[in-house]
């Protein structure tokens, strides 16, 4: 069983910036993939970045150029930097795992969850 912390979130103005970090224990993290997703209030919970073991990533449409998802296996760390904040950034922000190689976007399809941080982005 795995689980997942994460930490960072607050209230920034729109433009700021924002680091969130998810810490793994009770796992072999290297062997997972990883994805951020994040859910807005009356809304589904949708994927904003995912990286594989070794480092490929892929972004949604909406914050591609604007967040950058790493992760630093020596630390059983992911990290999400978030550049350019908008007010639609707004959500619930989650971590998740799946022990597998490929690199997908529906939440069903990842096994392990952290708790969420909530990030507020003001206009």
């Amino acid at each position: 069983q795995v689980q997942l912390v994460e930490s960072g979130g607050g209230l920034v103005q729109a433009g700021g910036s924002l680091i969130l970090s998810c810490a793994a224990s009770g796992g072999t993290f290297s062997v997972y993939a990883m994805g951020w997703f994040r859910q807005a209030p009356g809304k589904e919970r949708e994927f904003v970045a995912g990286i594989m073991r070794r480092g490929g990533t892929r972004y949604a449409d909406s914050v591609k150029d604007r967040f950058t998802i790493s992760r630093d296996n020596a630390k059983n760390t992911v990290y999400l930097q978030m550049n350019s904040l908008k007010p639609d950034d707004t959500a619930v922000y989650y971590c998740a795992a799946r022990p597998g190689v490929a690199l997908v976007i529906t939440p069903v399809e990842y096994t392990y969850w952290g708790q969420g941080t909530q990030v507020t982005v003001s206009s």
